[in-house]
């Protein structure tokens, strides 16, 4: 079996979570759901686990506390696109679910179109499509044979 990641991110309202990352088009997995806790698969091998604030708390040491994207930013998710549309698709389907739009979608540099979008607990997930000039996509993006 392969190496898997699992981004595990604490949220005040895992109702909220849900709607979020069922309208970003994440698969639910109910056998690893509950009143605690939702997993959704983004890929075969990466899974976002969105943990109720007090679950999130049992996996913390040395007096750490969940943090909610206010102020400092340890990480930034990023997620590729298959295309400058699905950059904007998912912005846009990100706010649809409650989302809020961090930063609006642009390009970057010749060859790079992004956005990112805060989920309701105000953690940061940017929508990337690199690429070239000639509209070529030049990272994968999970698509089959790339």
């Amino acid at each position: 079996m392969g190496r898997m990641i699992f981004v595990n991110l604490p949220t005040q309202d895992l109702s909220a979570a849900d709607r979020f990352y069922a309208a970003l088009g994440f698969e639910k997995n109910t056998d690893f759901s509950g009143r605690n806790a939702t997993a959704w698969r983004i890929a075969p091998d990466i899974w976002v686990m969105s943990l109720a604030d007090g679950f999130y708390r049992t996996f913390l040491r040395n007096d750490d506390a969940p943090g909610y994207g206010q102020g400092v930013r340890e990480t930034l998710n990023t997620i590729s696109c298959a295309s400058v549309a699905e950059v904007d698709g998912l912005t846009r389907q990100a706010e649809a679910g409650g989302g809020t739009v961090y930063r609006a979608p642009e390009e970057v540099m010749p060859g790079m179109y992004a956005s990112a979008v805060a989920d309701p607990d105000g953690h940061v997930w940017e929508l990337v499509w690199m690429g070239s000039p000639d509209g070529d996509a030049k990272v994968p993006t999970g698509e089959s044979g790339e």
